[in-house]
């Protein structure tokens, strides 16, 4: 009498394993639709970047791109959500033991301007959008006018960690000249390209917006 023949044992592709498998496939193919969607607007701006030129360049189909993103509208924000991520980490003053406030000032502000020179999109693409004014609001223009408070409010914070003599309004005047001026050197490295050199430029903004403070709290103690 012979014995029934058994299946041989397979591992169930709806377990743990096949679950965390998916879960990295799902991530592997979100950074590849953003990776596809910075080259793309970085050449032809919001407008020129579609769906399907991203499908193209990414490889993945269209309904790849619509299972991570809504619309093209959402991939955008997305994009400029992950570059001030990326930003917002160079947005760190150096403890005391590098130096004076100017030491510390002009180093914060070199990290600045290399991260907005490897990962401009966020301030690139956010610029363009927040000068739109359209009826119905764009969520990267959304996003890019909230991540823009945060990086606001960071400096504001290193200010007044380097001055507590100033006050509040002093703050905010230097908080706004900052922002202001970085956002000009950045457009203007845009349009001149590498002929600008936007580290040295930020260290120069810096060393002035530190003057200027230095000024501004002998004011306010004297």
């Amino acid at each position: 009498m012979t014995k029934p023949q058994t299946r041989p044992q397979t591992r169930s592709n709806t377990g743990p394993q096949a679950a965390r498998k998916k879960r990295a496939n799902g991530l592997e193919s979100r950074q590849r639709i953003l990776d596809a969607a910075v080259e793309i607007a970085g050449e032809r701006g919001y407008e020129g970047t579609s769906i399907a030129t991203v499908s193209a360049r990414c490889g993945l189909p269209a309904s790849s791109i619509y299972w991570h993103f809504k619309d093209k509208d959402d991939l955008i924000a997305a994009v400029i959500e992950r570059s001030f991520t990326a930003w917002l980490a160079a947005v760190e003053l150096p403890g005391e033991d590098a130096g004076t406030p100017l030491e510390r000032v002009m180093a914060m502000a070199a990290n600045v301007a290399k991260s907005l020179v490897d990962a401009p999109d966020f301030l690139r693409l956010g610029l363009m959008l927040a000068l739109e004014r359209r009826p119905a609001e764009r969520r990267g223009r959304t996003v890019f006018l909230q991540v823009r408070d945060l990086s606001r409010q960071r400096i504001s914070d290193v200010i007044g960690t380097l001055f507590p003599a100033l006050d509040e309004d002093a703050v905010r005047i230097l908080t706004t000249y900052s922002v202001a001026c970085a956002d000009g050197l950045f457009v203007q490295r845009e349009v001149e390209g590498d002929s600008v050199d936007l580290v040295a430029m930020f260290e120069l903004h810096a060393r002035l917006v530190h003057d200027a403070a230095v000024r501004m709290a002998g004011r306010s103690e004297g």
